[in-house]
C-alpha cells in the first residue's frame, strides 16, 4: 500500500481527508501524538454537520497542546459557533470583507425555464466561443446527465464529482487544463480546492441551496488579479435562492436576456418524458458512472444539494462500524476525551515517522537546509 509505505518514512507534513485519516488511525498505521499544528482547509466544509463528527474524533487523537489554523472563503454564523469548540482564543485575519465576491468577476443572471437550461448553455458556449468553462450543478447525477447531453450537442465535456474514481477525476481535470475538454461539470464539494490558472468563466447551471457556496463557486475565476465572468441560469423556482445570495454578497446581480436565442418549442412535460426515456436507455452499474456504492460516494456523506440542518450543516452522516462508543462520544459540543489507544503504548509497533529520541525539534520550515517531507492520504 503506497500510503502505508509513505507513513513509514519520516514526515513533516501530512495532508489527508478526515475519513481516510481515521481509517489509518483505526488500522494503527499512523500515530498522531507528535502533531504540533493542525490545519483545517475549507474549514466551513470541515465543520459542516456532515464532517464534524469525524473532525471531533481526530481532535481527540491529537495532543492537547497544539496550534490550530482554519482557512475558508466564507464563514457563516453557525460555522463560527462550531469553530469555538475547536479554537482557543483565536485571532482572525481577513484578506477580503466577509462573504464577498471579488469585483474582478462580472456577475450575470439569465432567467430561463429549467427544461431550457441545457439548450441555452450550449448556445452561450458556442456563440461566445468559450473554450474553458466550469459549470456547477447541485447533484452528482445532474453533473453526469448534463455532461452527457453537452457531448450530444457536439461539445467536449466531462463531469467531476465524489462518485468518480480518482483516476477519472484526474483525467477530467487534466483534459480541462490542456483545453482538450472545454466544459467541466462539477459539484460543489468536488470543485473545492481546484486551482485552474486564469479560469475565464464559471456557470451556475443551478443555484446552490446555501448562499455561501455561490461565493466559493464564482471564486474559481477572477484570481490573482485576472478578470472573470460568472453566469447563472435561473428558473423562477430559484428566485428565493437568488435573493438569499444577493443579500449575502450585498449586491444585486444584473439580469440580462440572451440576444439571438429563442427557446425550443418543447413543453416541460415533453422534456420530462424525453429525460425519462434517455435515462432508461443509459447503462447503469451501481450509479451513473458505473461504479458501485451508495449515492453519496460510499462514505455515508449527505448528498449534495440536500437541505442542511437548522444548525447550518447537513444531517450527521451515519457512523462507521465501531463508532459511537460512550467513551469516545463528544459532550456539550467539546471534542471527545482522548481514546485510550491514542497514547503511547509499549506493545504498539513503533512508528518510524516519529522524531527520534534526542533529535532536535525541526524548524518551522521543516528543518533548515532541507525541504519539508510530506504525504497525501485520500481515497
Amino acid at each position: 500500500n503506497p500510503q502505508i509505505s509513505a507513513l513509514r518514512k519520516p514526515l513533516d507534513i501530512l495532508v489527508a481527508t478526515p475519513g481516510r485519516l481515521l481509517d489509518h488511525c483505526g488500522q494503527k498505521t499512523i500515530d498522531l501524538s507528535g502533531v504540533e499544528i493542525l490545519v483545517l482547509d475549507e474549514a466551513d466544509r470541515m465543520l459542516d454537520m456532515g464532517f464534524i463528527r469525524d473532525i471531533r474524533k481526530i481532535l481527540a487523537l491529537l495532543p492537547k497542546q497544539r496550534q490550530n489554523l482554519l482557512f475558508s472563503a466564507t464563514f457563516s454564523d453557525d460555522i463560527r459557533t462550531l469553530a469555538r469548540g475547536v479554537l482557543n482564543n483565536p485571532g482572525e485575519v481577513s484578506v477580503t470583507p466577509r462573504n464577498t465576491a471579488t469585483e474582478l468577476v462580472t456577475q450575470t443572471v439569465h432567467m430561463v425555464e429549467q427544461h431550457h437550461k441545457r439548450d441555452l448553455l450550449s448556445h452561450i458556449i458556442r456563440e461566445s466561443g468559450w473554450h474553458q468553462v466550469l459549470v456547477f450543478t447541485r447533484t452528482k447525477h445532474g453533473a453526469n446527465r448534463l455532461a452527457e447531453k453537452l457531448v450530444k450537442d457536439g461539445l467536449t465535456a466531462a463531469a467531476i464529482h465524489g462518485n468518480k474514481s480518482q483516476s477519472a477525476r484526474t483525467r477530467a481535470l487534466a483534459g480541462f487544463k490542456d483545453s482538450s475538454v472545454a466544459v467541466l461539470v462539477a459539484t460543489d464539494i468536488a470543485a473545492r480546492g481546484l486551482d485552474i490558472d486564469q479560469l475565464p468563466q464559471v456557470v451556475n447551471f443551478e443555484l446552490p441551496n446555501v448562499p455561501e457556496d455561490y461565493v466559493h463557486r464564482i471564486g474559481r475565476t477572477g484570481r490573482a488579479g485576472a478578470t472573470g465572468a460568472a453566469v447563472s441560469l435561473v428558473d423562477n423556482s430559484e428566485i428565493k435562492l437568488l435573493k438569499d445570495i444577493e443579500r449575502l454578497i450585498k449586491k444585486t446581480i444584473e439580469r440580462k436576456p440572451v440576444e439571438g436565442w429563442t427557446p425550443p418549442a418543447t413543453s416541460a412535460a415533453a422534456y420530462e418524458r424525453q429525460e425519462r426515456e434517455e435515462d432508461n436507455r443509459s447503462p447503469r452499474g451501481g450509479n451513473r458512472n458505473g461504479r458501485g456504492g451508495n449515492a453519496n460516494g460510499g462514505r455515508g456523506r449527505p448528498a449534495q444539494g440536500q437541505p442542511r440542518s437548522a444548525a447550518g450543516g447537513r444531517a450527521p452522516a451515519p457512523a462507521r462500524a465501531g463508532e459511537g462508543r460512550a467513551s469516545h462520544a463528544p459532550r456539550d459540543g467539546k471534542p471527545a476525551d482522548r481514546p485510550a489507544h491514542a497514547g503511547r503504548n509499549e506493545n504498539r509497533p513503533q512508528q518510524n515517522h516519529r522524531r527520534p529520541e534526542g533529535a532536535a525539534r525541526p524548524a518551522g520550515n521543516g528543518g533548515a537546509g532541507r525541504p519539508a517531507r510530506a504525504a497525501l492520504l485520500s481515497k
